[in-house]
């Protein structure tokens, strides 16, 4: 413990061990989703499912154990929404690319966004982004994960006349899901800690146990990553053509980490006084990374997720957070 404390200086930013392991608890379960999610994505492209699923886990276990050990923030990775879109619907199924000169693209943008870490220019590259923006695109990504949240609850449906429309409420899903959102936000206001992550567990029992959800274990042999892992054809994606896809992929990620860590660092109160980031080196270096590995495993761009606040409201400061929910991810 005495180890831990040193390394991750857990009372210097006033946590302990038990709350930093709640905390990568919650986080884990926040961002669980991506792990079905992702390769449901992906497989559309053409991917097969069980080894995207296994890449998923992989990559999130990488970026989020580099971030917590190089960067000591709490802040979770894994491959990103809207990038696993644009991989997909994009660039192979739109562009008419190959899914592996897909993955090449994604390794090349991950290389040179290693470069701009280690270079004098991420200062400037970070920086010259107005912090009321960085904090805007970590609101944008919370909205956006929750409709899907809304969506998935079967909250709210398609309509051929408003595009959106309330679902049927009184159904079983929309029901848990609203009583577990009202569980954690009174839990919350009591100031409880592990709001978050009882409300979810809540809801999952109550699926076990009255709803249409099937409990299928906890442990299994995972299926074989082999059909995605190392399958990235850099070559096809040093093409001409596969310029602009390089430069949106480069683009995206390093917006979506800025504002992510942003946003995650200032409710975590982990900014300096003039509102710079302590560590901002290690904390790209580590996104970055996470990217190339993530090609390499097979999957889409990886990034820090902004699911990891639910880590921040439970009590996660340093980067043990993070290494919990990369041991989980594993």
């Amino acid at each position: 413990m005495d180890f831990l404390d040193k390394y991750f200086r857990l009372m210097e930013h006033n946590t302990n061990v038990r709350l930093e392991l709640i905390a990568g608890l919650t986080t884990f379960l926040a961002m669980a989703y991506i792990t079905v999610v992702n390769p449901a994505i992906l497989s559309e492209a053409g991917m097969d499912f069980g080894a995207v699923f296994v890449a998923t886990c992989l990559a999130a276990a990488f970026g989020s154990i580099a971030m917590g050990l190089l960067g000591n923030y709490p802040i979770a990775m894994a491959p990103g929404m809207g990038q696993n879109a644009f991989f997909a619907y994009t660039i192979v199924l739109g562009l008419g690319h190959s899914w592996q000169t897909a993955l090449g693209a994604v390794f090349i943008s991950g290389v040179i966004f290693i470069l701009l870490s280690v270079l004098p220019v991420r200062e400037w590259l970070i920086n010259a982004i107005p912090r009321n923006l960085k904090l805007g695109i970590a609101s944008g990504i919370g909205f956006f994960l929750g409709f899907i949240a809304l969506r998935n609850a079967g909250i709210v449906i398609d309509n051929p006349a408003t595009l959106v429309s309330f679902g049927e409420l009184t159904e079983f899903g929309p029901v848990v899901s609203l009583l577990a959102f009202a569980v954690i936000a009174a839990l919350s206001a009591r100031k409880i800690t592990g709001a978050v992550i009882i409300g979810m567990l809540g809801a999952a029992v109550l699926g076990w146990l009255f709803g249409p959800t099937e409990f299928k274990g906890i442990v299994s042999v995972p299926p074989s990553v082999a059909p995605v892992m190392l399958q990235l054809d850099i070559r096809a994606a040093l093409d001409i053509s596969m310029i602009t896809v390089i430069l949106t992929l480069l683009l995206v990620d390093v917006f979506d980490t800025a504002g992510t860590i942003v946003g995650v660092a200032s409710r975590a109160k982990l900014m300096t006084p003039d509102g710079k980031m302590p560590r901002l080196a290690m904390a790209l270096l580590s996104d970055s990374g996470a990217t190339v590995a993530g090609a390499l495993a097979g999957t889409s761009s990886t990034t820090s997720f902004i699911e990891s606040a639910a880590g921040v409201e439970a009590g996660g400061r340093t980067g043990l957070t993070a290494v919990t929910v990369g041991g989980e991810g594993k």
